[in-house]
């Protein structure tokens, strides 16, 4: 309803005064603006008028974020009348003390979001005529400092690793670039991924395949923003066995390619000992049991002769004694 009634009053103050417009009063405003997300941004307009014109006294302002070029109605962020007023949070007039003789009517963004970015239009109507001007707003946020990972997961064929570049928190658009120790180009054997987060801010991946016989030991990762000025930088050294040949990925199946062999034999040994220690067991059963009569039949023998002995040693006793 508020809004109706401010629309309502610019209408019918536009009319009024649209006898008087002319080269009398003129809006002049900076055609592009550059907001920094997160903080303050200033739209600049100024209301020019003719030597004609003394002493010109601001009826209406209206500033409006508008869709398109086309766009006849928008969202009104600021306007002011002498009857009423309507500021949309986070926007106000540059001047803290402005008042309708002050012909700086500069809009201030308190604290920048991307949402912001677009095109705006000022209107002013003063008491000598009226005039409208548009001006945009490009908003920028820095990127973050690059954190780079080393993996084995393999994004292309033949690739046996991979690192991966992410940098945060930019707008708009950037880009990643991959250099090796010897400042060689890389990035266009990577792939990059553009992520929006819900402020509006974006989130760059971009993964670089490392390949069997990759020279560089030593990559970088830089971040540039959407005009192609750098911002930050990281580097990753990587191990040099990393590099070899049956590293990671491929180290692995070629482990298990030795190790499997290895487990065959070992059964095998295992198996081959067992049945030794099984025969030899036996034998040596077998052995006892062969060699218990022997030992008997010797006994016996033995007990035979001494019997003989006794018995001769008897029957010479009796001779004796005769």
């Amino acid at each position: 309803m508020a809004s109706s009634g401010i629309l309502s009053f610019i209408f019918t103050a536009f009319c009024i005064t649209a006898v008087k417009s002319g080269d009398f009063v003129k809006v002049e405003c900076k055609t592009k603006n550059l907001g920094h997300y997160g903080q303050q941004s200033l739209l600049e307009c100024v209301v020019q008028t003719s030597k004609d014109v003394q002493d010109p006294v601001i009826r209406v302002v209206a500033w409006k974020k508008l869709s398109s070029p086309g766009d006849e109605d928008g969202k009104i962020m600021l306007a002011y009348s002498k009857r009423s007023s309507q500021t949309t949070q986070g926007y106000r007039f540059a001047e803290p003390s402005w008042n309708e003789r002050n012909m700086n009517v500069s809009l201030l963004i308190t604290n920048t979001a991307v949402t912001d970015e677009g095109l705006y239009s000022c209107m002013v109507i003063t008491d000598s005529g009226d005039h409208t001007s548009f001006t945009t707003l490009n908003v920028q946020a820095k990127y973050s400092i690059p954190t780079i990972l080393f993996s084995s997961e393999k994004i292309v064929p033949n690739s046996f690793s991979t690192l991966t570049c992410e940098s945060v928190g930019g707008y708009p658009e950037g880009k990643l670039r991959w250099f090796d120790k010897d400042n060689y180009d890389w990035t266009g054997s990577a792939e990059m991924e553009v992520k929006q987060t819900d402020d509006g801010l974006l989130q760059l991946t971009s993964r670089l395949p490392l390949f069997q016989g990759s020279t560089s030991l030593k990559y970088t990762c830089i971040v540039f923003n959407a005009s192609g000025v750098k911002e930050e930088e990281s580097t990753i050294e990587i191990p040099e066995d990393s590099l070899s040949e049956g590293s990671t990925g491929e180290k692995q199946v070629e482990t298990s390619k030795i190790v499997a062999p290895l487990v065959v034999i070992g059964s095998l040994i295992v198996g081959l000992l067992l049945v030794l220690l099984l025969y030899k067991k036996r034998a040596q059963q077998a052995r006892r049991q062969s060699t218990a009569p022997l030992m008997d039949g010797h006994h016996a023998v033995h007990t035979s002769e001494h019997d003989v002995e006794a018995g001769d040693d008897q029957s010479h006793e009796n001779k004796t004694q005769s």
